[in-house]
């Protein structure tokens, strides 16, 4: 059984990687030759990174979302608010922190600010907030507030906030809303968001309340960054430069050797609030078979050595040479090449992500299949291949600022969650963490500040930045679009009552 599933995961993530090393060997033969060596280099990553993410969903799989499921429900038995408001800030904080997609961004931003934004500081915050606003969500379900009321709430005060964060604070709020929901932390919630709906005794209500959770906790890690930069106020930060690899002295194993103790030691360190939870859980909450529970504590263990397999992979190769093709790109006369890049990368790595593909069948199954995965996959990618080539040239045009897509683009989502089926509005605004996942959090910010170090006049820390941002909006939009066709088709055929608010 465990075989069969980890089969089927390798295959999956086997797919989302294939579109990118297509891409670097095509630019390999074409645009920006790299040597044998580092592209060598960048497949014994892919296959790290492969494996590593594997393991790591099995873990989750057996382990962490049944962990999720049995909190939500369980704790909904108990009939105690304070209970479940407590659940979820513990175990919300819990979760985001051991986010593998968060982890790499926090790394990246230590890096690139010099230290100056601490890795861990950067954590601790975005878990604080996203766990104040699992509790909240949690709180949302319990008084029966609508959630397009309450996703309205959250971004009028984040557009509040906005206008007291610095660009650069931005781009990092955005961002780390993108990263913190990914691959570790949306199946969970999806998990907790279903027990908890169960509290309305609808099935309609519940329905509609398995949804949004995730893009709750989302809002919450754009509040936190943004009040962490108005409580340290306005600074200049000293940024780190990429320089060009040099070919002709390119190692192939001994990087990712060097990676392997700092990578044990992070997802130890992720991993252990969690696992101290599900036995304390199991303890005073949950109790199930000892069977189930040997079970669960089995996908703890993968979940830690695919996240430290993932780690080294990712660090050793994978996003080095991603970054390295953004800088040569950029470098080149004709940016269209740039541009042209970004879009397919994120076209094609989208339909892969494994968050996506939970999410895609979810969806399927919730409207029993009248949305089909297809239709809900192609909207998805062309919506981030867009934003994906959008973020290349915002480096391409320093005038073009993060905002100046931003407020506009989720003015128009919100304005468009009046006309949507409400499901479709928790599907649309999930979608949005959903789709900012591994791939996206390592090669595509990689890319994205390879090419932002090259190119004068932009600014690694602002341009390299946002890319997340823009990736995490694209699905909002163009599912919400998809809301409104259902929808249209759904009264045209006259079963349209099922999915409306």
């Amino acid at each position: 059984m465990v075989v069969n599933i980890l089969v089927e995961l390798a295959k999956e993530n086997t797919k989302a990687v294939t579109p990118i090393a297509i891409v670097v060997l095509i630019l390999n033969l074409t645009l920006v030759p790299l040597g044998f060596p580092l592209v060598l280099r960048f497949f014994v990553g892919a296959i790290l990174t492969i494996i590593g993410l594997s393991l790591f969903l099995l873990g989750v799989e057996i382990g962490i979302t049944p962990m999720g499921s049995l909190t939500g429900s369980s704790l909904v038995k108990t009939n105690s608010l304070p209970l479940v408001l407590l659940g979820g800030l513990t175990l919300g904080f819990f979760i985001s922190i051991a986010e593998p997609g968060l982890m790499v961004l926090a790394q990246q931003i230590d890096f690139v600010t010099l230290h100056a934004i601490p890795s861990f500081t950067l954590l601790a915050v975005v878990s604080i907030g996203l766990a104040i606003m699992v509790a909240l969500g949690f709180l949302r379900v319990f008084f029966n507030i609508p959630l397009k009321v309450f996703l309205l709430v959250c971004y009028i005060v984040i557009f509040v906030l906005a206008f007291f964060t610095q660009p650069e604070f931005l781009a990092i709020a955005f961002d780390a809303s993108g990263a913190t929901t990914g691959i570790l932390a949306v199946p969970f919630l999806l998990a907790l968001a279903v027990g908890i709906s169960r509290l309305r005794k609808d099935s309609k209500a519940s329905e509609e309340d398995s949804f949004g959770l995730v893009a709750i906790a989302s809002a919450g890690a754009i509040m936190a960054v943004m009040v962490l930069n108005i409580i340290i106020g306005t600074q200049e930060y000293s940024v780190a430069s990429l320089e060009p690899i040099q070919l002709d002295s390119v190692e192939i194993f001994r990087p990712f050797l060097g990676f392997i103790w700092s990578s044990v030691r992070e997802s130890f360190i992720s991993l252990l609030p969690l696992t101290v939870a599900l036995f304390f859980l199991q303890k005073v909450l949950f109790r199930v078979d000892q069977k189930q529970f040997v079970r669960m504590v089995k996908g703890f263990i993968y979940a830690f050595i695919g996240m430290v397999i993932f780690f080294v992979g990712v660090n050793g190769g994978f996003m080095e040479i991603s970054a390295e093709l953004g800088l040569r790109l950029a470098s080149l006369d004709n940016k269209f090449w740039l541009v042209l890049t970004a879009f397919v990368i994120g076209f094609f790595t989208i339909l892969a992500e494994p968050a996506v593909f939970v999410l895609t069948h979810q969806i399927e199954d919730v409207t029993s299949g009248y949305v089909k995965r297809r239709a809900v996959g192609a909207a998805l990618s062309i919506g981030v291949g867009l934003a994906v080539a959008l973020a290349s040239v915002r480096i391409l045009v320093p005038s073009l600022q993060l905002w100046h897509v931003l407020l506009p683009g989720y003015i128009i989502a919100i304005s468009m969650m009046r006309f949507v089926p409400t499901l479709f509005v928790g599907i649309a605004f999930d979608a949005g963490g959903v789709a900012t996942g591994p791939m996206t959090a390592t090669f595509i910010l990689a890319f994205v500040q390879g090419a932002a170090s090259a190119f004068p006049g932009a600014n690694l820390l602002r341009d390299g930045f946002g890319m997340i941002a823009l990736v995490a909006m694209a699905p909002i939009l163009t599912l919400q679009v998809l809301g409104f066709i259902f929808q249209a088709r759904s009264q045209k055929q006259g079963v349209g009552s099922d999915a409306q608010s």
